[in-house]
């Protein structure tokens, strides 16, 4: 069990980003019963599995509100090895998309600055 510092140093993750993710519902930590005189919060090593797979999926595009929707299956073993293909097909889907309105953004753009320099509009 670490610490919310421990969980820093070994995530590389800032103290603020953590509570934030634990905020919102992204996991928990948990207190001693034993122990009245604090509030420590302890995380497992199912937490830093958990921090890994939230940066790689951001990392990849993923927002938090669609990792959220996933994290908890995906590490309990309820997705089945095509369930998360169909998660990470989706994404591809996404970004996909995402290109081709880029494009069709670079290309107006780029007829705009042509108009300009050859004073045609």
């Amino acid at each position: 069990m670490k610490l919310i510092g421990q969980l820093s140093k070994e995530t590389g993750i800032p103290i603020g980003t953590i509570r934030f993710y634990e905020k919102s519902g992204l996991f928990s930590g948990e207190t001693k019963k034993e122990v009245n005189t604090n509030k420590y919060v302890y995380y497992g090593e199912e937490v830093v599995a958990k921090l890994r797979f939230i940066q790689m999926a951001k990392a990849v595009g993923f927002t938090l509100s669609e990792i959220k929707e996933v994290i908890d299956a995906w590490y309990v073993k309820q997705f089945s090895k095509d369930a998360k293909i169909k998660v990470l097909n989706q994404k591809l889907v996404q970004i996909d998309n995402k290109i081709k309105e880029l494009k069709a953004m670079k290309k107006q753009i780029a007829l705009c600055k042509f108009n300009i320099e050859n004073d045609l509009g």
